[in-house]
């Protein structure tokens, strides 16, 4: 049976030592599964109560994904193995353990040092954003597609995201545009860009060093050692830096009405990167662009586990009765690339039905 995470220790030069995690699943592009997950947890929990780990490393298999995002095959079985509405019980499992393991990793009392090459989307994202060292490629694209899934960026994404400078973090939610590594740099998804070929000689910068008992210590010994190890020369360049300006204006201050009408005309646009991200938005499903908008607007002074709460929530109602199982049917399963919404436009969603998603009814409610 395959062992779907490896693990393994740096010795260094004092003899502390690293704790390395390996994703392994090439089939899968690396996707996040429940094994993963609980193999994960527990073994971080395991290096950072022993003295002698210093820090860990997450990475992957293969050169062509860090983490293609969560297992959407499960979630979709376990979606319509479930009669309609009622909970799916596989997918609640699957989201509270996914956002207990993100929030470990944001919490981590150790550093962490993510390797997250080639293809970073969705629940990979999740893994890479709470990091303490965040590394990308040259060849890095990461996404958080979930308007066309008929989710919204979970794993925490409405905390980093509402975290990114102006409104790039909502463009992003409302478009699932995919972006380079001088994108999330510049939106502050990733700390450090290093070369692909590089990553051998970083690990070996690793055991060659001393390292000490205190964490910040260690934090910015490991930063410097990926400092020394970054790309000199010139990025692609980042779209979100050089269109910044239109996008915060695209995005606005006003409705989701109103933003849905610049997001259109922007199809038109001359830059492809532009229109292909409004296009997205405007085939994509009109219940995630709600969900997306009023999480934006809800989360901006909740802590990092009051929005994994909240998204557990959101989460599970998609699963239950959103267009969660129907984007992945078109997209994944059936590959027709036809969903059918439901609502089918932003103009048939109330708010009413925005708020069952984030406030489900307490079988209490009608208590005084």
């Amino acid at each position: 049976m395959q062992d779907f995470v490896l693990f393994d220790e740096i010795v260094t030069a004092r003899g502390r030592r690293f704790g390395h995690a390996t994703l392994n699943s090439l089939a899968t592009l690396n996707a996040l599964s429940l094994g993963m997950i609980d193999r994960l947890g527990p073994m971080l929990s395991k290096w950072a109560e022993d003295p002698a780990i210093v820090g860990v490393v997450l990475d992957s298999v293969g050169d062509k994904a860090f983490c293609a995002g969560g297992d959407l095959q499960l979630l979709y079985a376990s979606m319509c193995e479930t009669p309609p509405g009622q909970i799916p019980q596989q997918a609640a499992r699957f989201f509270e353990r996914e956002y207990r393991l993100d929030y470990q990793i944001h919490t981590y009392p150790k550093p962490i040092l993510c390797w997250g090459h080639g293809i970073v989307m969705g629940g990979g994202i999740g893994l890479l954003a709470g990091a303490s060292h965040r590394v990308a490629t040259p060849q890095t694209r990461l996404a958080m597609p979930e308007i066309s899934l008929g989710l919204y960026p979970d794993v925490g994404g409405s905390w980093f995201l509402r975290r990114s400078p102006g409104k790039s973090g909502l463009f992003l939610a409302l478009t699932g545009a995919s972006i380079n590594a001088a994108d999330a740099r510049f939106v502050g998804l990733v700390d450090f860009v290093v070369a692909h070929d590089q990553k051998a000689q970083v690990l070996a910068a690793v055991g060659e060093a001393e390292w000490f008992e205190n964490a910040d210590a260690n934090s910015a010994q490991l930063s410097h050692i990926l400092m020394g190890h970054s790309v000199r020369g010139e990025l692609p360049e980042s779209q979100f830096r050089k269109h910044y300006e239109l996008i915060d204006a695209t995005i606005g201050h006003d409705s989701l009405a109103d933003i849905a009408q610049r997001l259109e005309a922007l199809t038109r646009h001359e830059d492809p990167w532009l229109s292909s991200a409004a296009k997205t938005f405007v085939k994509g499903s009109p219940t995630s662009a709600a969900l997306s908008f009023a999480l934006w607007r809800r989360v901006l002074h909740l802590s990092m586990a009051d929005v994994l709460r909240l998204e557990y929530h959101v989460s599970v109602a998609c699963a239950r009765f959103g267009d969660f199982a129907e984007g992945i049917r078109a997209l994944i399963i059936d590959k027709d690339r036809a969903p059918r919404w439901r609502p089918a436009s932003l103009a048939e969603i109330g708010e009413d039905y925005i708020q069952s998603f984030i406030q489900p009814p307490h079988p209490l409610a009608d208590l005084l």
